[in-house]
């Protein structure tokens, strides 16, 4: 199901969000102020299948909750696009799972891994030829080592308390940091990770999966702490059946991980962690309560106030502009939700999470919001 919400330019590849900021004729990224979103910097050195050596910068963006913290941190890993595709990957920014991250009291860091963003050039990491992944999973788990060091650096950051999570490439990163059981590591959290997939090409056929068969079922045994794996049927990198080889692999090796096999999502499955919320968010809602995190964080629709008709228009306590949005609203097939702030801005969306995307892209401007209609009711009350 499509969505519908305000946001800058962007990319969707392997299910993320990336901004085309920073880049010549791009648009600037309206950073989410709500989540004080930031780009931060520091160094890591990663070696490549070949052997080669590097050093670079590694941008970070941080997404954070108010006040002083310590909190606790999730490290946030992107995918790898296809080869023509990967040029332009802008900076990763899973917003809208950052934002329930934020609420469940996270740090979020989201690091661009080199090879990608700024560091995309002529050394790639992660490059594999479909041939071991261990170099590029060395490399990328390199990666979150060094973004978890950064973090201590950070007041606002318990980096003694922290879980590790990434969709695709980044599930693949995600799986090979739990594998060196780093110190403070509680958990780890993988959306639909492997590695040689190509949907264009060869749909649900990646290239070498036994090579991840056979990596992740030699470093399961050296995890020690539980994980969630979550994958969907339609997923056109992998298939349905892969990645149960893969989680198979893992458990008998020694590993903990929990499997959520959740039935299509839209065109492409791979895509489930930004177009299938409504039914990742709760399982991975259990999972971190078992590990001690039990904020309530999903955001879920009011009962009807009888505040207003739906269709009433005029009555939406917003300006001009928020009631032309409304108008489009009233036109949205369900499910849809509106949201409003005190200060007149509004945010809409449909389809997937339709609240919880409709409240944060109104409150991504700083200012805090409420849900005013969710489908075909309105559910906000004065203040």
């Amino acid at each position: 199901m499509k969505v519908f919400f305000a946001c800058c330019l962007a990319l969707h590849l392997c299910g993320g969000v990336w901004a085309q900021d920073e880049k010549p004729g791009a648009a600037p990224v309206i950073l989410a102020k709500d989540l004080q979103e930031e780009v931060l910097r520091t160094q890591a050195t990663v070696k490549d299948m070949y052997g080669r050596q590097e050093t670079m910068a590694l941008p970070i963006t941080v997404y954070r909750p108010p006040g002083d913290g310590p909190f606790p941190l999730v490290v946030f890993n992107h995918g790898r696009a296809v080869e023509a595709k990967r040029a332009s990957q802008g900076r990763y920014r899973p917003e809208t799972a950052a934002r329930y991250l934020v609420a469940k009291g996270f740090v979020v860091l989201v690091p661009n891994r080199i090879g990608y963003w700024e560091t995309y050039g002529s050394f790639d990491p992660e490059y594999s030829g479909c041939k071991s992944i261990e170099p590029m999973s060395v490399a990328a788990s390199d990666q979150v080592l060094a973004t978890v060091e950064f973090a201590k650096t950070l007041p606002y950051v318990d980096a003694n308390r922290w879980v590790v999570a990434g969709q695709s490439v980044g599930g693949l990163t995600t799986v090979a940091t739990v594998g060196r059981a780093p110190a403070g590591l509680l958990g780890g959290i993988n959306f639909s990770g492997g590695t040689g997939g190509n949907p264009d090409v060869n749909p649900e056929r990646p290239c070498n999966p036994g090579a991840t068969t056979r990596y992740w079922g030699g470093i399961a045994k050296n995890a020690k702490v539980p994980m969630l794996w979550l994958y969907w049927a339609n997923d056109r990198y992998w298939g349905p059946d892969i990645p149960k080889t893969w989680h198979r692999a893992w458990v008998d090796g020694g590993g903990r991980a929990s499997l959520a096999a959740f039935g299509p999502s839209g065109e492409n499955g791979h895509s489930g962690l930004s177009e299938d919320m409504d039914h990742w968010l709760p399982v991975v809602d259990e999972f971190l309560g078992q590990l001690g995190f039990d904020r309530p964080a999903i955001v879920k629709a009011p009962l009807p106030s009888a505040f207003a008709a739906i269709d009433a228009t005029a009555a939406v306590p917003v300006g001009a502009s928020g009631k032309a949005a409304y108008a489009k609203f009233l036109e949205m097939a369900l499910p849809r939700a509106f949201a409003v702030s005190s200060k007149g801005g509004f945010g809409l969306a449909r389809g997937d999470y339709a609240a919880g995307r409709a409240l944060g892209n109104c409150q991504r401007n700083g200012n805090p919001c409420t849900l005013y209609a969710v489908d075909a009711d309105v559910v906000w009350k004065p203040q």
